[in-house]
């Protein structure tokens, strides 16, 4: 768990209450922790979700890959980051029992609210349930600090009843994550401005028979779609990720997604689902 920018208080834990932090669901759902409250590391980053359409806070590259997956998931419903643990009595009570020390700020002393990574809404045969996972690379499992406080979490979710696993780099398919990078940019309509609807379509009549073909590279056949409906460069490659990204067009996740290369389509959704092997729920 980072370090707090500011001083933790009492009253700053309660001025996070009220301002809705760590509450909500999908678009109205604030994390406790958001990019401002710590020092910068430069690897975080905020992203606008598919699933929630607004923008998540990430405090990793690995919680961002992780992201990414979650995001791409058909069982993921909603997705919930630095998620509080509270009341803090709670892991302070946990911390005690185990031996260890709960943390806390450094300048006041008080008990800092501990947070989950990921809080993952799932969609199953009897409803919705919920998941835990906790991010940390294979590095940060050699310090002893770092598991005490991810055994705080355990058990805490433990009497929760709710699943909780620790997610590592070697979870993480490099293929799926680079591909998911690259499209995520493109998945909303907006982000294709100023193109609309109609436009989509249009380009999609006329890719998508080429793509089936299959004779050519992806990059050759935008550049020749753009070309026939006199588009300015680089637009339909954008609208063919965002086919992509919408599952309008069914590939193999697992394999490079590259305009130098060819691109394959698959014939349905589940052919499209056993290749993506790569989840983390």
């Amino acid at each position: 768990m980072a370090k707090y920018r500011c001083s933790t208080s009492i009253q700053r834990i309660e001025h996070y209450l009220k301002e809705g932090r760590g509450q909500g669901r999908g678009k109205d759902y604030k994390p406790w922790l958001q990019i401002q409250d710590l020092p910068s590391r430069g690897l975080t980053t905020r992203i606008k979700g598919w699933k929630t359409g607004r923008e998540h806070h990430l405090f990793s590259k690995l919680e961002t890959s992780v992201f990414y997956i979650l995001d791409w998931s058909l069982k993921v419903i909603d997705i919930r980051e630095q998620f509080p643990l509270l009341p803090v009595e709670q892991t302070q009570e946990i911390a005690e029992k185990c031996g260890f020390r709960h943390p806390e700020d450094p300048h006041t002393k008080q008990p800092l609210v501990m947070t989950t990574d990921f809080l993952v809404t799932l969609r199953s045969h009897e409803g919705e349930t919920n998941i835990v996972r906790a991010i940390k690379s294979s590095a940060e499992l050699q310090s002893q600090r770092t598991l005490e406080k991810l055994e705080i979490e355990r058990i805490y979710w433990k009497n929760h009843n709710t699943d909780w696993a620790i997610v590592t780099e070697k979870e993480i398919l490099k293929n799926l994550v680079n591909n998911l990078e690259w499209l995520h940019p493109r998945y909303f309509l907006e982000d294709l401005n100023p193109l609309d609807k109609s436009d989509v379509l249009r380009i999609h009549s006329v890719l998508t028979p080429l793509i089936i073909q299959g004779k050519e590279t992806l990059s050759k056949l935008t550049n020749f779609c753009d070309n026939q409906l006199g588009l300015e460069a680089g637009t339909s490659l954008s609208v063919a990720r965002h086919l992509i990204a919408n599952r309008h067009w069914l590939v193999d996740m697992n394999q490079p997604i590259k305009p130098s290369h060819k691109l394959v389509l698959l014939e349905d959704l589940t052919a499209e689902m056993k290749s993506n092997i790569g989840d983390v729920v």
